[in-house]
């Protein structure tokens, strides 16, 4: 029993390291086109919840949990499109401060990642004004990121 938990062990880790090993080896321009990717997703699902909190659109409570369901799985995904390395290689909005701050700009993500994460939990409350609420401290987690490290 013991051995058969080794190799599962040892087959696991092995996975881990060949993703890993996979992601740091993707061509600059391959980085960059999924990072656009997630964020294109983001703001397909972001949009709707604006015009909704901005009374342009009809609230759908329904339609906003849907919404900020992928928003949450999104947000994690964010960090994997800005290797090291991907600064170039693509047409590119990415300032060159995201690779000299790095640090800063990964602070900004893990808010927004906590944010994301809040705004789901509010949506699945069910409660109106929580939502709203935590809506704006998500498009400002959002935007303190874009102001920065965007360019226009």
């Amino acid at each position: 029993m013991r051995s058969q938990r080794s190799h599962v062990a040892l087959a696991l880790l092995c996975a881990v390291a060949a993703a890993t090993a996979a992601q740091t080896h993707q061509k600059p321009e391959n980085v960059i086109h999924y990072r656009q990717s997630v964020m294109d997703l983001m703001g397909w699902n972001f949009a709707p919840l604006g015009e909704m909190v901005k009374g342009r659109m009809p609230w759908d409570a329904k339609e906003f949990a849907l919404r900020t369901e992928r928003l949450e799985t999104l947000a994690p995904q964010i960090a994997e499109g800005f290797t090291r390395g991907s600064d170039t290689g693509a047409e590119t909005d990415a300032k060159p401060e995201i690779w000299t701050d790095f640090e800063d700009f990964q602070a900004k993500i893990d808010d927004y990642v906590i944010e994301a994460k809040a705004l789901n939990e509010a949506a699945k409350s069910g409660d109106e004004t929580k939502m709203r609420e935590q809506f704006r401290k998500t498009a400002a987690a959002c935007k303190a990121c874009h102001e920065k490290y965007k360019a226009d």
